[in-house]
């Protein structure tokens, strides 16, 4: 058998050790099996060859055939471009070069015949193509289905002459070589059952389609396959897990939990959190450990279903804790439990980092009595010294900020683990929490508590400040805060952290009788704490920040956010920082600010945070704008593992199906004895030696 994943890629014709090493240090390839699972990202129809005199600026890629009638460059500096202009006696087309200029010039002759292929696009009135691929008329491979690959290639790649071409010519090296069959990766049964195409012909339909239909059905197969093997693993992590870990029974809702029900429930529970807590109810009663995630969109009472998700704990004589992920946000918790159980007979107490010793010895003590009953706190929680009497609920909040070990040694604080509650306010899509949570039970909060007023979004251009900044001073003089958020991305930050100098600067200047604070992720975390307090305390009136403040800060009285740049962040970011306004019962307004120069991408973004303040809404139109890898702003991917063909959102119907055939695997097959599996399970300990980190999928 002819084992691609142990033959080196330097050794492809062509290659060698010094492109080996940049397609392992920028794509990740080292393998000719990497190579062959680097999929295109499209196929262009080089069928045809067009006239210039057809062309338009809203087609797609094409071909044409003429001559260059010369060169010209403009502009200094960074804008300085080439420009050659090409002709096949029915028009002129402009080829314009950004990177590269020098060498153009002598790489292509004037009056000699070329193929020019790329995307036509209209500049001054002029059509032009930026970058194209030329190449002479006797390269050219027309077909009757002319579909050719592309692949996606980085800079430093394209800088040694690795791009595209280069790609699709090594892979059809390799196909050349891998005359036999490949190891199939799927059991036989399957493949049938499923009318699943062959793994080596899929992989050559995928790379270089025979027509449309046979692309379709590679397609197919490999968007199968790797969605199949991410269920299995986490049908068979949570069967284990299940299998080895009881929960702690709460056999009764008692005295605690009815106190607080009857006489301290601020107001009446949403039917949403009504259902929630009965999900949870079942969960902790049933024997087995809990292990759900808490879906809300920011403001709908995820503290308070935790919170008496906790009392059913000290009912049943166990502890519980909450752990957050910042110490603004680790006493906003526990302000708000103590107000909530004002007048109880509780003992909640807070542990984060800069609790002194003096303040600590008591707490840890009073953990190991058993005479705290709730704690509180940041990643000090998990700290070797503290120990529990009897640790029976751990809520995390904001999961995504917690990495799998942190929630491990959580676990390693009892003789059997906790049950777990995770909550978050990012909504994350379905199929998402399919994947990212796929052994979570998923609870969902999808009402608004009485009395909350949805927010008022508008999107303005930066021309029109003057009223954007009369419309401040109002909502100021009727005593409300506002936060002004900048970008800082960290490709641009030294840009972005000057923008924010410059714009706080202004925005003293612009409200002289206003106290403004800044606050950004480069502060030292007291110089930061304390620009924050100053705002929760109401001594300033404006915040300026950056996305440091999405997470967490509560400050019912601020009802306007005005987001500068909003070009520059996702949706889902979009959609958490307006989260932090309308807290209190007043009308809360965002403002979106941008430029007039948008792309349709980004006026579809802005037109949706308008248009909606349904979370859930937002978070799927992110992922099919966007796609998973950095979903909310925050790298909330969470995914542990790269799709190398399927879309998590645009899949989501098959990942549905792929997860049903993998539960009826496990339930036929729970200890993965029976030979007809055995490909399986082989398969997925291929899958945890490689790119894969599987232990981060729970």
């Amino acid at each position: 058998m002819f084992d691609l994943t142990t033959r080196d890629i330097k050794f492809i014709s062509g290659v060698g050790p010094q492109r080996a090493g940049i397609l392992n240090k920028e794509l990740g390839i080292c393998s000719m099996h990497d190579l062959l699972y680097y999929f295109p990202y499209k196929y262009v129809d080089r069928s045809r060859i067009y006239q210039i005199r057809e062309v338009d600026g809203n087609m797609p890629h094409i071909q044409l055939k003429g001559t260059i009638l010369g060169f010209e460059t403009f502009g200094e500096g960074r804008t300085k471009r080439l420009v050659a202009h090409f002709s096949d006696g029915t028009g002129v087309v402009d080829l314009v070069w950004f990177q590269g200029i020098k060498y153009i010039p002598g790489k292509y002759k004037l009056r000699e015949e070329y193929i020019v292929f790329g995307k036509p696009t209209v500049f001054n009135g002029r059509i032009n193509m930026a970058h194209p691929d030329i190449e002479t008329p006797a390269d050219l491979r027309l077909s009757a289905m002319g579909l050719r690959p592309y692949y996606h290639t980085t800079e430093k790649m394209k800088r040694s002459f690795l791009n595209s071409q280069a790609l699709e010519k090594m892979i059809a090296g390799v196909m050349a070589l891998t005359r036999e069959p490949l190891p199939e990766t799927l059991p036989e049964y399957l493949i049938a059952e499923h009318h699943l195409m062959p793994l080596t012909e899929a992989l050559r339909q995928i790379h270089f389609p025979t027509n449309p239909e046979q692309l379709r059905r590679a397609e197919y197969r490999l968007k199968f396959e790797e969605l199949f093997y991410i269920q299995l693993n986490i049908m068979r992590y949570a069967r284990d897990r299940q299998q080895k870990y009881r929960g702690f029974v709460f056999g009764s809702v008692g005295d605690i939990f009815h106190t607080f029900y009857s006489r301290n429930l601020p107001f009446q529970l949403t039917g949403a959190q009504k259902r929630v807590l009965k999900e949870i109810r079942y969960d902790v009663g049933c024997g087995r450990q809990m292990n759900r995630l808490l879906q809300g969109d920011v403001g709908s009472g995820k503290t308070l279903v935790a919170l008496m998700s906790m009392l059913m704990a000290l009912d049943n004589g166990y502890q519980a804790c909450l752990m957050a992920p910042t110490e603004i946000l680790a006493h906003q918790h526990y302000e708000t439990i103590r107000e909530l159980l004002h007048g109880m007979d509780v003992r909640v107490e807070l542990l984060t980092g800069s609790v002194k010793r003096k303040k600590r010895e008591p707490i840890l003590s009073g953990l190991l009595t058993g005479d705290v009953q709730i704690l509180i706190g940041t990643h000090a929680v998990i700290e070797d010294t503290v120990h529990f009497s009897s640790l029976g609920l751990v809520v995390i909040d904001e999961q995504h900020r917690f990495g799998v070990a942190q929630r491990a040694r959580l676990w390693g604080k009892n003789r059997q683990p906790p049950h777990v509650l995770v909550t978050t306010a990012t909504p994350i899509p379905r199929t998402l929490a399919m994947t990212v949570y796929g052994d979570l039970d998923v609870s969902v909060i999808d009402e608004l508590p009485p009395g909350r007023k949805p927010i008022t979004t508008s999107h303005q251009f930066d021309n029109r400040r003057e009223s954007l900044y009369r419309f401040i001073q109002s909502q100021i003089d009727e005593g409300r805060q506002v936060y002004i958020v900048y970008p800082l991305i960290k490709e641009s930050e030294k840009i972005d952290l000057k923008n924010l100098e410059e714009g706080y600067m202004h925005i003293c200047e612009e409200f002289p009788g206003c106290k403004v604070c800044k606050v950004h992720g480069k502060m030292k975390p007291a110089e930061k704490e304390e620009q924050m307090q100053r705002f929760v305390s109401g001594e300033a009136q404006i915040m300026v920040a950056t996305t440091v403040i999405e997470v967490g800060v509560n400050v019912p009285n601020a009802s306007v956010m005005v987001i500068e740049n909003a070009e520059r962040f996702g949706l889902s970011q979009l959609h958490q920082l307006r989260g932090r306004v309308g807290r209190g019962a007043d009308q809360s307004y965002c403002i979106l600010v941008t430029n007039y120069k948008l792309s349709e991408e980004t006026r579809k973004r802005l037109e949706i945070m308008v248009r909606t303040n349904d979370g859930f809404e937002i978070a799927e139109a992110d992922l099919k704008l966007r796609g998973p890898g950095d979903l909310e702003g925050t790298q909330q991917s969470g995914i542990a593992f790269d799709l190398k063909i399927a879309h998590i959102s645009r899949d989501g119907q098959l990942m549905q199906y792929v997860r049903e055939i993998a539960e009826k695997i496990i339930e036929a097959d729970p200890n993965g004895e029976r030979a007809e599996n055995s490909l399986l399970w082989q398969q997925l300990k291929v899958l945890r030696k490689t790119n894969v980190n599987w232990a981060s999928i729970s």
